[in-house]
């Protein structure tokens, strides 16, 4: 008893440890190192976007409607003459931020109804597990959208809907964790000597879910890009005058023809910011799993 007892002390320390070492590992995999260069790219731009020198994004110029990309503008200018550059930075904000908070939230929600469903089992694991089957019996962009209809638009109410779609593979994840962990013999050991559940869940079985959630956000975070850029193009994310990127490739649907960078641009940048994410999470999957892992 004494010996598992002392296990449990270490079960953290070892998490981390192991985590820190799958970080040293994600370095070293050229695609997921370019990726988080480019995230990282990413959120400077939403976060010191207003400081860089460039024009005015809601600014209109209409003797410059669509113009090509110039010294001027180096991007060009938008159907109402607006710049392009300092629209996609400043659309980068509010689609980091809706897809992070998105993703913020679907852990916040996820995590602990996993946690209570895989350790307390029994009528707790059915209410909360038909409730995520319920949401995933819904195409996810469709919910989405019902949701966003039913709350109303707005950048809030984009980042619950979003979240709440997500939240159920977050809830699976940490409970098939919790359903294993918690037969561990340092987990029976913690509650033969009266640790409290609630103790025994943060301290012994969600270290265990770290690996698989981590890898997880990287993909729920690129669809919540996707996401949001959809249901900006459809009219329910972010208004107009504010950008986005969805709302831009909306605008530019109509000059396709006459003015293909409307629509190669932010296109380009929702291409970029998906892809870098994928690539991040794929090398955090190869440098969490210790199969993968260089000696």
């Amino acid at each position: 008893m004494s010996s598992d007892v002392t296990k449990t002390g270490k079960v953290s320390r070892q998490s981390r440890s192991e985590f820190r070492l799958g970080l040293q590992q994600l370095i070293k995999n050229p695609l997921a190192a370019a990726g988080l260069v480019v995230i990282l790219l990413f959120v400077l731009i939403a976060a010191f976007g207003p400081l860089l020198p460039v024009a005015d994004p809601l600014k209109q110029h209409m003797n410059i409607r669509a113009a090509t990309p110039s010294s001027a503008h180096f991007l060009g200018t938008d159907q109402l003459g607006r710049d392009v550059l300092a629209r996609l930075i400043y659309a980068t904000r509010a689609s980091l931020l809706i897809s992070g908070g998105a993703v913020l939230l679907a852990l916040g929600l996820g995590v602990p109804l996993g946690l209570c469903a895989g350790y307390f089992g029994s009528w707790t694991d059915a209410v909360i597990m038909r409730f995520t089957d319920a949401i995933l019996s819904f195409p996810a962009i469709i919910l989405a959208i019902a949701l966003v209809a039913s709350l109303g638009t707005g950048i809030v109410n984009v980042m619950i809907a979003i979240g709440l779609v997500s939240m159920p593979v977050f809830a699976r994840l940490v409970r098939a964790s919790a359903l294993l962990t918690k037969a561990e013999d340092y987990v029976l050991a913690a509650r033969a000597i009266g640790v409290s559940n609630t103790r025994i869940m943060i301290r012994h079985i969600l270290p265990s879910s770290i690996a698989p959630v981590t890898v997880q956000i990287g993909a729920s975070f690129a669809v919540a890009l996707i996401a949001e850029a959809t249901l900006s193009f459809l009219g329910l994310g972010v208004q107009a005058p504010n950008p986005s990127w969805g709302m831009m490739l909306n605008d530019a649907r109509d000059y396709l023809s006459d003015a293909p960078w409307l629509a190669l641009f932010p296109s380009a940048c929702i291409s970029l910011a998906v892809l870098a994410v994928n690539f991040v999470g794929d090398g955090l999957r190869d440098a969490l799993d210790p199969r993968y892992r260089d000696e």
